[in-house]
């Protein structure tokens, strides 16, 4: 029961932007767009600023860019085999390789392993969101429509300096007051629900006679059972403990990031395939994750 009530806010946001835009018809591309530069550079300023950086950030930051990479290639591989163009490739690795560590990861750790587990999984999120918000952009903006350069795609966006500046500024132990904090408190924590929101209005807009139920399959065992596999291979040879190894292993089983919809949308690159593995891999978690709850304790 504990683990449905962790599901229930998360779906009760997805409602909201689902209803949105079925009611009102209210446009994605101008939310989507806030979300990405305007309120997530506050959302990872504030991760960076807040939280102490220690040699565990170099342990998992380790195993999670290893773990990015090995996922990226197997869908490669899968892409070239499968014959798809550059597009339908980045797509299927967005919707494979980028778990929901924030909003459904963190507080599912908090409820199995308790306060010693929720400091290695906001890491873990901390981490994760660096990863997305470069990797991740970079993959979604190679993929989408137009002549865009990744690399450029990447530097204009600013939720990698907000990340930066908050790393100097915990390093420098720079004061930036309490009316500065609380303001940058109030657009961060209205971030990830923002996203989620994005990700409801998109599934809003998804006919099933649009889904691609093979390419979709493969996403979802990608994700939801090759990559807690590989997750479990790498610890074999990370220096941790066994907690942080359950941890890891836990985290990596998570469904695909709602993040993931949003860089889909703002590039054009799979958007419905993108959102709509999101979704599905979130139900789909119903049954994947208790079945490795029950291996990992």
């Amino acid at each position: 029961m504990d683990f449905i009530t962790v599901l229930i806010p998360i779906f009760g946001i997805f409602a909201i932007g689902y209803i949105g835009r079925k009611l009102w018809k209210i446009e994605i591309k101008p939310i989507s767009t806030m979300a990405i530069y305007l309120m997530s550079p506050f959302l990872a300023f504030r991760t960076f600023y807040q939280n102490d950086l220690n040699m565990d950030f170099l342990y998992l930051g380790l195993f999670l860019l290893l773990l990015c990479l090995t996922l990226i290639m197997a869908g490669v591989l899968i892409g070239y085999v499968a014959k798809w163009d550059v597009r339908n490739t980045c797509g299927f690795i967005l919707a494979s390789t980028f778990m929901n560590n924030g909003n459904y990861g963190v507080p599912l750790v908090l409820l199995v392993f308790g306060e010693e587990g929720l400091h290695y999984a906001v890491i873990l999120m901390i981490i994760q969101q660096l990863i997305m918000c470069t990797i991740g952009i970079y993959i979604a903006a190679k993929g989408g429509k137009g002549s865009v350069s990744p690399l450029k795609e990447v530097v204009k966006v600013p939720i990698i300096y907000g990340a930066l500046l908050g790393i100097v500024f915990q390093f420098l132990h720079v004061n930036i007051g309490n009316q500065v904090m609380t303001a940058v408190d109030m657009v961060a924590s209205a971030t990830i629900p923002t996203i989620m929101i994005v990700l409801g209005m998109q599934l809003a807009t998804i006919s099933l006679k649009k889904l691609e139920p093979v390419k979709l399959s493969l996403a979802l065992i990608l994700k939801l059972v090759i990559a807690p596999v590989i997750a479990y291979c790498f610890t074999l040879f990370l220096p941790v403990n066994e907690l942080i190894k359950d941890i890891l292993i836990l985290m990596v089983a998570m469904p695909t990031a709602a993040n993931t919809t949003m860089y889909a949308l703002q590039f054009h690159t799979k958007p419905d395939f993108v959102s709509s593995s999101t979704l599905t891999s979130t139900l789909l978690s119903l049954i994947s994750l208790p079945v490795i709850l029950l291996i990992v304790l």
